[in-house]
């Protein structure tokens, strides 16, 4: 494929989509486990490449595809995490718990939930990678080919934007 060639040509997405569909699927099933929800992913990650096919380079299309995929994939590990942990919280209505403080503590929840959901992508990925998978710096940089410094930089615009929106965390 030459490089200089637009994604936006429908020939072109054809072949980027039989180069990489394959590798990507297979990418996101052994990530999640689920076939359906790997072909999700991938399905999810070609109508963002199609959206942004001016922006894309037929170069850079694999690397904008598998990272999409995967942040699609983070975000829901991170919501399924939620909702599991809410879900445990369920079970301790007989605790000694006010209902007000009960009430707080979700929306609290609900404020962080819709925080995280709104930060930028990178930043996102490194926060959840870091905070959630508990990863550590040098293995996210490793992951997502970046520097330490820019998943430092990446971690303090996220924890700053995260502290503007909902208070010290």
């Amino acid at each position: 494929m030459d490089d200089n060639q637009s994604i936006c040509k429908p020939k072109v997405f054809e072949e980027v989509f039989d180069t990489h569909s394959e590798t990507l699927r297979n990418f996101m099933y052994y990530k999640c486990g689920d076939k359906d929800l790997a072909e999700d992913f991938v399905q999810d990650a070609f109508v963002k490449l199609w959206k942004n096919c001016a922006k894309v380079l037929v170069s850079k299309a694999k690397s904008f595809l598998f990272t999409v995929a995967n942040n699609l994939f983070l975000n829901d590990v991170a919501h399924k995490k939620v909702i599991l942990k809410h879900q445990q919280g369920t079970h301790l209505q007989h605790t000694n718990q006010n209902p007000e403080f009960l009430l707080e503590e979700k929306e609290f929840m609900i404020k962080l939930q819709k925080a995280i959901a709104d930060l930028p992508a990178k930043e996102r990925e490194v926060f959840l990678l870091n905070r959630i998978d508990k990863k550590k710096y040098k293995e996210i940089a490793e992951m997502l080919e970046i520097s330490i410094k820019t998943v430092e930089k990446r971690m303090s615009l996220a924890l700053k934007s995260l502290r503007e929106k909902i208070g010290n965390i």
